[in-house]
């Protein structure tokens, strides 16, 4: 078997899609996507495709060698990324040769189902107590939620109790039953995290998450040290060298991107690390249904997984727009919370291309960059 063609698919600032095409009747489909920057990464697997084609498809570690370092320059995440997307087309290939799922060629499931959480968030707060309660309702056992403001690098009390009082209305709507992870997106300094982490102690959050923007990975240490809330990080950070000083410093969660840390290859090697640092994986994931099964699969295969993220929309998932391009959507829908572990060969989807080729667009959307404080007018993290 050999690959006679590697292609790009835009279909938006949030989704990019990967076609390995071989001299057989097989081919294998993976998500690229890199939020804002899909062109950039889809001119790099088009550039990475003059390796691959007239290659054999099975040497995948071999591939992912070649990719990831065979360039004086290496790494980061637009060329992640790129090599993300090629190596779970590629397992999706080795998948379909066998006609098995890609966790029974790593070793097979030992679950058979996987927990998921989802996002409950508002504008103007930190996290919607409707939203929770209904996501409760629907049995998710976790949600996540965000600060959807500006916070300064050491902020007023007025903030502080506003967060804190809005973290206790969350509580108070889905109960102690459910879990709460919060995700400050790097948005907080190393003092205010501390604050934040020490007021929101009685709460039992799950997680906290990016409390530290990860050019300051080398600071999480000591926010783990001040606080018994778990410490949770890792969807920009690329490789397993990168999660080596985080899972040092006592992280309690990693969470690696499967589109944008390497690929199944890659996580399934920053999974196995973390689990000799007494560390659990939460995989990142607000991209659409060919990421998230990438990442299910590496769910099923991993014994440290804790819970998985995803911003699909299930209930409305069958009737999805979106992701009209997935023939078997209703393979995918969780209940109560869990998704069965999928059996279908591959990634387990089944991809309309023509439908791909007909939204494809030649051109990657324009998307804003710049996020300012209302207050003064500068830069703010996301």
């Amino acid at each position: 078997m050999r690959i006679t063609s590697v292609e790009t698919f835009v279909l938006g600032d949030r989704r990019l899609l990967v076609r390995i095409g071989t001299d057989s009747d097989l081919v294998g489909w993976g998500e690229a996507t890199l939020e804002t920057w899909v062109g950039p990464v889809a001119a790099v697997v088009r550039q990475m495709a003059d390796y691959l084609v007239g290659e054999d498809p099975r040497r995948i570690t071999a591939h992912w060698q070649v990719l990831s370092r065979g360039g004086f320059y290496r790494g980061g995440p637009v060329m992640a990324s790129a090599v993300s997307g090629i190596d779970q087309a590629l397992w999706d290939l080795a998948g379909k040769r066998f006609g098995v799922p890609v966790h029974e060629l790593v070793g097979g499931a030992v679950r058979t189902h996987v927990r998921l959480y989802r996002h409950a968030n508002v504008d103007g707060r930190i996290g919607d107590p409707v939203a929770a309660r209904a996501l409760a309702d629907d049995g998710y056992t976790m949600v996540k939620v965000a600060p959807t403001e500006p916070v300064r690098f050491i902020d007023s009390e007025q903030t502080m109790r506003r967060l804190v009082a809005e973290l206790e209305e969350l509580r108070a709507a889905v109960g102690d039953a459910v879990d709460i992870a919060v995700d400050l997106h790097g948005r907080f300094s190393v003092p205010q995290s501390r604050r934040f982490l020490d007021r929101t102690e009685h709460l039992g959050l799950a997680f906290v998450e990016e409390p530290l923007r990860p050019e300051h990975s080398a600071l999480i240490g000591d926010l783990v040290r001040s606080t018994s809330t778990p410490i949770a990080t890792g969807e920009r950070l690329y490789s397993r060298a990168e999660f080596e000083p985080v899972f040092r410093a006592g992280i309690a969660i990693a969470q690696p991107d499967v589109s944008h840390a390497g690929g199944i290859s890659e996580v399934l090697r920053i999974g196995a690390t973390a689990e000799v640092h007494d560390v659990q994986l939460a995989p990142h994931c607000p991209l659409g249904l060919v990421a998230f099964a990438a990442c299910v699969q590496v769910d099923a295969a991993l014994p440290n997984t804790a819970v998985q993220e995803s911003m699909i929309d299930f209930a409305g998932l069958l009737d999805d727009d979106e992701h009209a391009y997935v023939f078997n959507r209703g393979d995918w829908m969780p209940v109560d919370g869990y998704l069965r572990v999928p059996t279908g060969p591959g990634l387990g989807l089944e991809i309309d291309e023509e439908l791909v080729r007909a939204r494809a667009t030649e051109v990657a959307p324009s998307v804003g960059l710049w996020w300012s404080d209302p207050r003064d007018g500068s830069y703010v993290e996301w």
